[in-house]
């Protein structure tokens, strides 16, 4: 096993954790962004009101995208298991 072949698995767990987290905090950022704007225009202040917003977005974004992630995720383990033979042998 080389330094690289390390590198290269970190890399790669680096941009699928990216990838799996873009789309929920996508979500949060969408739902805040606009519960700010409609904070901005009616004056309401309210702290927790932008709170069940982004858990519902986030909810629905997680039911909807859970087959992409879990088959993300599998494809990546599956990798990482090929590589062991490559790595030890």
């Amino acid at each position: 096993m080389t330094q690289q072949t390390i590198i290269d698995i970190g890399i790669e767990a680096v941009w699928v954790a990216i990838k799996l987290a873009a789309p929920g905090l996508l979500a949060i950022m969408l739902a805040g962004l606009l519960i700010s704007i409609f904070q901005a225009a009616t004056q309401i202040n309210e702290q927790t009101l932008s709170f069940i917003p982004k858990v519902l977005a986030l909810s629905a974004v997680l039911f909807v995208m859970a087959p992409w992630i879990m088959n993300t995720m599998l494809s990546f383990t599956t990798s990482i298991f090929k590589r062991i033979s490559t790595i030890t042998g």
